[in-house]
């Protein structure tokens, strides 16, 4: 059998993101101020190393557009626009004004607002009222389980060869491997890694970072 990967405990986590250059007041606040006040909705904000990363990437692949489904608060759209190419533009697809009302807020202190434009409907409507040419450098997937195809399906087919997919959450907090895991939301995420796995238009790994973060390359 291979080498394991780890899972962070609290004291390794906190050692990792200690460690992460980019790491600043902006996003450490917007951490706590969605911890303090959305309660269990706060989960669905990404890690901090996850942000880190997501920043790093958009950097490496030179990203100039990129589409996010899901904003929240706001943490993983602004690690993508801290990475864009100058000039760059990132479109952000969510349904809630209160949400990203937060996010708007740390866009404007980051100093990244210009970059983004927020679509407040639907992201499936969204994302099929794009133009059907391959003009998206990077995605990020994040929203409801039982969308992903739809998502995936808009996003891949408009993405340029060599361009990056991340989809969230998929391997949902190991419910994934669990046979007595039959939501609607974890069929939904074993069958959609199913079908990115089978997807020859892509090369595509699941990283164990966050709660489990695919990786995917139009070929």
């Amino acid at each position: 059998m291979s080498t394991r990967s780890l899972t962070l405990d609290e004291a390794l986590q906190s050692y990792v993101v200690a460690r992460i250059p980019s790491q600043d007041q902006i996003v450490t606040d917007l951490i706590a101020e969605t911890q303090a006040n959305l309660g269990g909705a706060a989960g669905m904000q990404i890690a901090a190393e996850q942000s880190a990363f997501m920043t790093l990437l958009t950097k490496i692949t030179g990203v100039r557009f990129a589409v996010e489904v899901g904003t929240f608060t706001g943490l993983s759209s602004l690690s993508i626009a801290r990475g864009l190419e100058p000039g760059g533009k990132l479109l952000c697809c969510d349904i809630s004004e209160d949400w990203t009302g937060v996010a708007r807020r740390y866009w404007n202190r980051a100093g990244v607002s210009d970059s983004i434009e927020l679509k407040i409907a639907p992201a499936a409507e969204t994302l099929a009222a794009l133009p059907a040419e391959q003009s998206i450098d990077l995605a990020f997937i994040d929203a409801d389980k039982t969308g992903y195809p739809v998502y995936w399906e808009e996003i891949v087919s408009r993405l340029r060869p060599g361009g990056v997919v991340l989809v969230d959450n998929t391997l949902w907090s190991g419910r994934v491997v669990d046979p007595e895991a039959t939501d609607a939301d974890s069929v939904a995420i074993r069958a959609f890694n199913d079908m990115v796995a089978a997807d020859k238009r892509v090369e595509s790994v699941i990283l164990p970072i966050g709660d489990g973060l695919t990786l995917a390359r139009k070929v």
